[in-house]
């Protein structure tokens, strides 16, 4: 029986059912999204089209481009169920009321294809008790697919199989939420909760009970429950506000009731409910943001005595904020070692946490992994509580559970009496079929080709090699140069197949480490800017004109230098979600790498032969001046930052694994591409953008200085000082925008822009 899925079906259109559906349409499949029918009006479609217009307007962003929205078709579940019968998939989002969704699939049934995927979005009324009555098709074809809000930026989508779900079922929709949506799958067992909500709420029920039994306020536990012990940066309560506390204290509830387990929510939760603080939706919450007599963004804490705001400020802890940029294991370990209510706070609830997932290994899935996989892609966890167990020690972590009078699960107690870590070090944990994973390379030394303080050249198989960045923020350095400089020597020498330009740390590359040069400039060291300049873009042509293919795995902030060195690929391999931008002209210069020469002779390459040949540089002119970064790959396409024929993948995960794959099929007959000769049109491009640029600061749009950026900007895309239209060699318009890089260091107002950036994270207008 075929399962493959080209058209989905939601039934709902509240903020969950329209996300899904937005996720759903962005991966390019076409949905059908139905709701009840409207009581009031002439429109009966009035419900589902509000809930597609909230989507389209939602921020963040539910669509990843304008175009995706047109894949929505939106109806009523009585004039449009029967179009159920085309969907290969049907998602049902509606209410948390088991006799709806009874009724619901009644009316399903007689509609659907033999062959359709049936699911359930519920967060917690276990899959078994909605299908009975339905016929053994339908529940062989019916699983629990539970998404995490928002759908397009949680990682995580839980796969809940009955004991009577066909394993082909769970294959397909398995498979299609790896490689087609992009999500990392976890399979829960059918129990209340399934795998993230039942152990992730239950930390959070923890968290605030012993935070109240202790005395501590929620914006300090919210500083110790966050990036200090891996955890998102919303940490405890910032989460509730953006869950809802309505949906908490629900949440809540129903797991106490199903379970019978240590469920019971502080009484603080029920008051707020009563006096309308649900979180963001009612913006007040456990926080309320406001602003002060100047118009700055102030964020108050709720006062649980009185349910009055009050600025508490910012919260520091001296000695954790001494390891905030340390790596993981060491904040782990200091906030231990506090000897205070903090450490107190750290100690008791990290291991009520442990005890409790510890506890839950085949009960609500049946492997570790699953548990920390859910907590780390539901919740934006770096680590889950098995590894945080590697990090304390199992002999420590089991020592501690004893003092505090609890039993010791057997998973616990297995792992210290064979003194194994959950994740070995010298040991890759399973993986999805197909994906490289950059630390199981590193394990193998025979692998690593040649690593620097700041990058490494790797081997992943294959033939293919790889540039990995792995700075702070993943910046350009020297060490990239060097190792741009070694492939492009060692490839065809040694018979590898090509390149891969990727890494995967946090972002892809935020640009060249303009701290350095900042410092330098300040030193008056221009000689050495300009120097280092110049062996970048040798590089740069290097690896664009090599003997061997070239391909580049943006992902995430991809900035400023970050884009040049993803645009001298023969092709990108991009996550969808890539935020792309030259953002030179936001600090007060312009690219230098070849920025300035790719996007000139892209846009002149796309021109209609009978179009105006100034338009071309006039896009790329628009486009770097005004620092434009994507808000994903697919509007970084529509902004020409990639081109139409790169390849976008869902899944980050499987971005490098796709790149090499390109590697090896452009490998079979591949030619290096010919020098290119970039057209510019000389001095009348220049009066044009001039003109343009007077205008702007006629009308007071743009500083002094934004016009003297601006109009040195205009002089590179103009080709320099040609008198007339001609073709250049790429070389001489690398050689325009280093000299142009390069004076701009030399003022004082760029120099200006440029600490500020660092010191601030916001621009300077000087």
């Amino acid at each position: 029986m075929s399962h493959k899925i080209r058209r989905a079906a939601v039934i709902g259109s509240g903020t969950m059912g329209a996300a899904i559906a937005a996720h759903i349409a962005n991966a390019g499949i076409p949905v059908l999204m139905l709701d009840i029918p409207a009581k009031e009006g002439t429109d009966r479609n009035a419900i589902g089209k509000a809930g597609l217009d909230r989507a389209t307007k939602a921020k963040p962003a539910s669509f990843m481009s304008k175009d995706r929205v047109r894949l929505i078709t939106v109806g009523n579940t009585e004039d449009d169920i029967a179009k159920l019968a085309e969907a290969d998939w049907i998602v049902e989002a509606v209410l948390e009321d088991l006799t709806i969704k009874r009724q619901l699939w009644e009316k399903v049934e007689k509609h659907v294809s033999p062959t359709a995927i049936i699911s359930s979005n519920s967060s917690g009324i276990p899959m078994h008790l909605q299908v009975e009555g339905r016929s053994e098709s339908f529940r062989k074809r019916f699983i629990g697919a539970h998404f995490f809000t928002p759908p397009r930026y949680l990682h995580l989508l839980e796969l809940i199989p009955t004991k009577e779900t066909a394993p082909e079922v769970i294959e397909a929709l398995k498979y299609f939420g790896d490689h087609i949506l992009g999500k990392g799958i976890v399979t829960a067992n059918d129990v209340p909760g399934f795998v993230a909500n039942r152990v992730g709420v239950f930390s959070m029920v923890k968290a605030m009970n012993i935070m109240l039994e202790i005395g501590l306020t929620q914006d300090v536990v919210d500083v110790l429950t966050g990036p200090i012990l891996g955890r998102a940066s919303s940490a405890t309560f910032r989460t509730a506000d953006l869950s809802g506390i309505d949906i908490i204290y629900h949440v809540t509830k129903g797991l106490k009731d199903s379970t019978g387990e240590d469920f019971e929510i502080p009484a603080i939760v029920p008051k707020m409910m009563e006096a309308k603080l649900l979180g963001d939706k009612t913006k007040s919450g456990f926080y309320k943001a406001t602003r002060d007599e100047k118009g700055k963004r102030k964020i108050l804490a709720l006062n649980f005595d009185t349910l009055e705001y009050e600025d508490r400020g910012r919260v520091k802890i001296s000695e954790l904020e001494k390891v905030k940029e340390k790596p993981l294991a060491e904040r782990i370990k200091t906030a231990f070692a506090l000897q205070d209510k903090h450490g107190e706070f750290i100690r008791r609830t990290t291991f009520e946490m442990i005890h409790y997932a510890a506890s839950k290994v085949g009960v609500v899935a049946n492997s570790y992994l699953e548990i920390d996989n859910g907590l780390c892609w539901g919740f934006g966890w770096e680590i889950g509580p098995f590894e945080t167990c590697d990090i304390l020690g199992v002999d420590t972590v089991i020592a501690e559970l004893k003092k505090m009078g609890k039993d010791v699960p057997a998973i616990l107690q297995e792992y210290a009496d064979k003194g194994a870590k959950f994740y070995p070090d010298d040991k890759p944990m399973p993986r999805p079929q197909g994906v490289v994973h950059i630390p199981d390379v590193r394990r193998d030394e025979k692998r690593i080709i040649k690593g620097l303080d700041n990058a490494s050249l790797l081997d992943i198989g294959d033939g293919v090699l790889l540039l990995e960045k792995h700075t702070k923020m993943n910046v350009l350095t020297q060490d990239v140069t060097e190792l741009m400089e070694l492939a492009v020597e060692i490839i065809p020498k040694h018979g590898y197949a090509g390149l891969v330009i990727g890494n995967q740390g946090d972002n892809f590359c935020a640009g060249a480490n303009v701290l350095l040069m900042a410092m330098g400039a300040q030193a008056g060291q221009f000689d050495a800017i300009d120097k280092e300049m110049i062996r970048f873009q040798t590089a740069i042509r290097s690896v664009r004109y090599a003997p061997f293919p070239v391909v580049s795995a943006p992902f995430n902030m991809t900035l400023g230098g970050g884009v040049e060195v993803t645009m001298v690929a023969d092709d990108r391999v991009a996550s969808a979600e890539t935020y792309m931008g030259l953002v030179e002209a936001g600090v007060g210069l312009i690219p230098a790498g070849g920025g300035c020469t790719e996007l000139l002779w892209r846009f002149n390459q796309q021109l209609h032969p009978d179009a105006d040949p100034f338009e071309s540089v006039k896009r790329a002119f628009q486009l770097i001046s005004m620092a434009k970064v994507s808000t994903s790959a697919y509007e970084a396409q529509e902004l020409g930052l990639l081109e139409q024929s790169d390849i976008i993948t869902m899944n980050r995960q499987r971005v490098v694994a796709d790149a090499k794959r390109r590697v090896l099929e452009l490998a079979v007959d591949y030619l290096p591409p010919l020098p290119r000769r970039i057209k510019v049109l000389g001095e009348a491009a220049y009066a044009n953008l001039s003109m343009a640029i007077w205008g702007m600061r006629e009308a007071n749009y743009i500083s002094d200085y934004d016009m003297h950026l601006a109009k040195q900007l205009a002089r590179v895309l103009s080709g320099g000082t040609q008198n007339f239209a001609t073709e250049v060699s790429e070389e001489y318009m690398h050689d325009l925008e280093r000299e142009v890089f390069v004076e701009l260091w030399k003022q004082p107002k760029t120099q200006e822009r440029v600490m500020a950036m660092l010191t601030t994270g916001k621009p300077l207008r000087n």
